[in-house]
């Protein structure tokens, strides 16, 4: 990663769609709302957070036990279908179909389609929803993570994955860009969470979790579900960079060292990034959900939260009202 110094640009451009938010993953509360088959592994597989995983030669009542969601071999017909509702809807850069241990039972290949559909629709509306590619029809490889890059700029709220003719899929990732439904904020929220399409931009050291986890909703499960740096033998310290999903004005920053007992930050300061300090550095205590006010007379677009000198943290919070330029645009999304 990039030295430790503030950088001209917080280059979100720059990231792989990969480092992107996972719009479907279920810790933004993504679920597959139908499948038309799943009789060798159940469907919800597809979303799980963390990589697959496999035991050999663990046999259920329908054979080998896999984490995925894998169909029967088709006798008739041309494909099955998995459709997923996004947890956080958005503008998708970019889709892994994961076939991690399917090896002769994959599917040779896989369509990706998207919609964009208000409200809680029924499988039945779902079906006959406006649907337009994501990713046409392509090749898999069998216990790979299969990438493909999205264009486009329009909000996807669901998605359909088509595979042909049948077999087993470990995950499905739908990397991107959040963009909320305006009608459905509050008037204050966290404005740098990653369901209002807050992103990680850049950091100092991800050496025991992944920094991107500090913008997820709901509190972490344990340490594994927070980002954690590993122990400095030098003067320096810990950093990371966030892009704010909607610019505004802060008024609470939240840093919750929740399950970082031995291992906490000793000290954080959050600053935005035009300079403007908005928490100076300030002690920390192990174990703790810290709230504190902020001081801020105008709009932020982006804040590094710097530790020292090193350490835990599960969750990253800045609670404010967006811009009216901010709503405008997310108007101009919707419509």
């Amino acid at each position: 990663m990039p030295d430790e110094t503030w950088p001209d640009d917080l280059r979100p451009d720059e990231l792989t769609f990969d480092e992107l938010t996972d719009l479907a993953s279920r810790a933004l509360g993504g679920g597959v709302v139908a499948a038309n088959d799943e009789f060798f592994a159940e469907r919800e597989n597809l979303l799980t957070p963390d990589p697959a995983v496999y035991s050999p030669h663990t046999f259920g009542l329908k054979g080998q036990v896999y984490d995925g969601w894998e169909t029967r071999r088709r006798r008739k017909g041309s494909h099955d279908t998995a459709y997923i509702r996004l947890g956080a809807p958005g503008v998708v850069r970019g889709v892994v179909v994961d076939t991690a241990f399917f090896t002769g039972n994959y599917p040779p290949s896989a369509s990706v389609e998207g919609c964009r559909i208000g409200g809680y629709p029924s499988v039945k509306r779902l079906k006959n929803a406006d649907w337009f590619p994501l990713v046409e029809r392509a090749a898999l490889k069998g216990d790979t993570a299969n990438s493909f890059a999205v264009a486009g700029d329009g909000v996807v709220t669901h998605v359909r994955l088509r595979i042909f003719p049948d077999g087993g899929v470990a995950r499905l990732r739908v990397h991107g860009v959040a963009v909320p439904d305006p009608a459905l904020l509050p008037g204050v929220f966290d404005l740098a969470g990653a369901e209002v399409g807050g992103r990680v931009t850049d950091w100092s050291d991800r050496f025991y979790g992944s920094p991107r986890q500090l913008l997820l909703p709901g509190l972490a499960a344990n340490m594994g579900g927070g980002w954690e740096t590993r122990r400095r033998r030098d003067d320096g310290n810990d950093w990371v960079e966030i892009a704010l999903g909607q610019p505004g004005v802060p008024e609470i920053v939240e840093l919750d060292t929740s399950h970082f007992k031995g291992n906490a930050p000793g000290w954080a300061s959050v600053t935005a990034s035009d300079g403007t300090v908005l928490l100076p550095r300030v002690r920390l205590q192990p174990d703790t959900r810290h709230r504190f006010r902020v001081a801020a007379d105008r709009a932020v677009e982006a804040v590094r939260l710097d530790i020292y000198p090193d350490g835990g943290m599960a969750r990253f919070r800045l609670h404010g009202a967006p811009t009216a330029k901010a709503l405008k645009k997310l108007k101009a999304s919707w419509s």
